[in-house]
């Protein structure tokens, strides 16, 4: 398992990364892509993590328990 970081600043970046991203990989975004109506709903559908980045605690525990997700079934 490994995490790959990524700062996108266009949404034209998105697209390459799609496209250098290995397969099985699942991105983890900010909570408010969740709210921009299609964008949204594919983030969602595509299995994206959402974290809330206002709330730093609930953030950490969304990425622990991915963390010991990946670490526990071996996956990324």
């Amino acid at each position: 398992p490994y995490v790959m970081v990524c700062n996108h600043q266009a949404s034209l970046d998105l697209m390459c990364m799609v496209e250098i991203m290995p397969n099985r990989c699942v991105p983890i975004a900010k909570k408010e892509l969740m709210y921009m109506g299609t964008v949204g709903w594919a983030c969602w559908l595509s299995g994206i993590i959402f974290i809330n980045r206002q709330k730093t605690g609930d953030a950490i525990d969304v990425i622990t328990q991915t963390a010991r997700t990946m670490q526990h079934e071996n996956v990324r």
